[in-house]
């Protein structure tokens, strides 16, 4: 079994430049939207704590099954941990023999920035130029270089609580060449955006945008709110938006729309990607997208890795000795026998 390290993705993505990786990133994740129904499907399994959550996620085809464990814990950052790790597992769904063992932490920043990115193709106005991002923390960079990749020129406009976040934000990109300007408030990140982010991990259920920020033509992608609980918009402000989730099921008890019902909901993203349904239909509707995250999107980045590897574009840091070779696939008591 392969086994790739954090300094392994990381050296990669370094390697590779953000830039460059992210629109083969959202292509490869577009043709398994596309492909929705021949997906094994399920809700994440989440076991959930005081201090945040743990959970399973899951998702397979005739080809491959895979899965991610990963925790949310939004205390995590003032004791040095990090709010959200994780790692993935690839196997052949012919023989159930694990291909590859991988950390997500990276990879799941990566693809969730892939998957807004996706979800704006369809969702934004195509000219659109100026982003808001609100929440600067682990997530910010990696969106602002998937939606840079596809909205060329564009203008990101920021804030934070958290004054050291927004100089860690600022610092990162800096050398990047993509115009980044600190806002002193969410109203005047906001003002004049066409894409606004919303990226923040406060275990609670925040209004960030008030009704009177909404204007027409906008595209909201909300990334923070992920389990029961933990929302960034008002009841209010949903009613005016024309809302696209991942998967439905999980979305309802984890995403923005477990402040409003399933009526509320236009369409699940892969319908926008297959053409089922229609995304922005008009240059004035206010869009969003409610992205709590799903195994698919796991799947893809996963299967994406291994044909890499394939292909000899990225090497492992070692070969996993987890599974026994034996002469008779019968004889296990083989491998301890005296």
């Amino acid at each position: 079994m392969l086994f790739f390290s954090i300094d392994t993705i990381a050296q990669w993505l370094k390697d590779q430049g953000l830039a460059n990786v992210f629109p083969g990133i959202i292509d490869h994740l577009e043709a398994d939207f596309r492909r929705w129904p021949d997906f094994y499907k399920s809700a994440r399994h989440a076991t959930y704590y005081p201090d945040g959550v743990i959970e399973l996620m899951p998702c397979a085809d005739q080809d491959y099954y895979a899965f991610k464990y990963v925790n949310g814990h939004p205390n995590n950052p003032a004791l040095g941990k990090l709010n959200v790790l994780a790692f993935g597992v690839l196997a052949d769904a012919h023989t159930g023999y694990p291909l590859l063992i991988s950390e997500m932490t990276l990879l799941t920043a990566v693809r969730t920035a892939a998957t807004a990115a996706l979800a704006a193709r369809y969702l934004a106005r195509q000219d659109s130029r100026r982003i808001a991002l609100i929440g600067t923390g682990a997530q910010a960079e990696f969106v602002t270089w998937a939606l840079s990749t596809q909205y060329q020129g564009c203008q990101v406009h920021y804030y934070d609580t958290d004054p050291q976040a927004m100089r860690k934000y600022h610092e990162n990109l800096a050398a990047s060449g993509i115009p980044v300007f600190p806002a002193d408030s969410i109203a005047a990140a906001v003002r004049g955006a066409d894409i606004i982010v919303t990226a923040t991990a406060a275990k609670c259920r925040a209004d960030l945008i008030q009704t009177a920020m909404l204007s027409p033509g906008q595209c909201y992608l909300g990334l923070g709110g992920d389990c029961p609980g933990k929302t960034e918009f008002s009841p209010e402000v949903l009613q005016q938006c024309k809302i696209v989730v991942e998967y439905l099921p999980q979305s309802l008890v984890e995403g923005e729309i477990q402040n409003l019902d399933s009526d509320n909901v236009h369409a699940e993203l892969w319908e926008l990607v297959a053409g089922i349904k229609e995304g922005r239909a008009a240059p004035e509707e206010i869009t969003l997208f409610d992205s709590v995250g799903f195994a698919l999107e796991d799947y893809s980045i996963l299967t994406l890795l291994y044909k890499l590897a394939e292909n000899g574009d990225i090497r492992p840091e070692s070969v996993l000795a987890i599974i026994p070779d034996l002469a008779d696939p019968k004889d296990l008591y083989g491998l301890v026998k005296a």
